[in-house]
């Protein structure tokens, strides 16, 4: 049996939903990613940052925009180093400004992907990328995964959609995706 790793960030507290903002006890990608551990077996790894964000969900729109301009790789709490006991790496996150929170990278860079499959994906009801477009108002079409958005609050998304750019930076680290 093929041993799973699912690697997520989530924003628990003020997040955007539906159309509003409402006080999560869990984040978006939280719940997506233990429907995948659900799914896959998996042993699951949570990004944390050491400076949280802003509680206000429009604040922490726009620290995530700052730290994306600076290329910031922002400190973790803990960080994991090794992968060679996983055939499988689920890479999952929201969607901050096109891509994945910089969180992520400060993680992702640390680690050598050679050898593992797996499936990196985004949750689209992250971050706006401006006043009148979010990530999931643009079709998903032409990435190797076919799945619109999800059905309740949470989603993931195409490599191939408005944040396929993530898809691109995971394969420049040696990120095979599964077809």
């Amino acid at each position: 049996m093929a041993k799973n790793l699912i690697l997520y960030y989530s924003r628990r507290g003020r997040n955007y939903v539906n159309g509003g903002v409402e006080n999560l006890a869990k984040g978006n990608t939280e719940i997506v990613a233990e429907f995948v551990q659900k799914a896959v077996c998996g042993d699951l790894f949570r990004i944390e940052t050491v400076k949280p964000y802003a509680k206000d969900y429009y604040q922490c729109i726009e620290e995530a925009k700052q730290e994306l301009r600076a290329q910031a790789r922002p400190k973790l709490k803990d960080e994991r180093t090794e992968l060679s006991t996983y055939d499988n790496i689920f890479v999952l996150g929201p969607c901050w400004w096109g891509t994945y929170p910089m969180a992520m990278y400060t993680q992702l860079e640390k680690l050598d992907f050679a050898g593992q499959a797996g499936l990196p994906a985004y949750d689209p009801r992250g971050v706006w990328h401006g006043p009148e477009r979010r990530c999931d108002e643009e079709a998903h079409e032409g990435g190797p995964l076919r799945q619109k958005p999800g059905r309740s609050r949470s989603g993931c998304g195409p490599i191939g959609g408005p944040c396929g750019r993530m898809g691109q930076e995971l394969r420049g680290l040696n990120y095979k995706i599964f077809k």
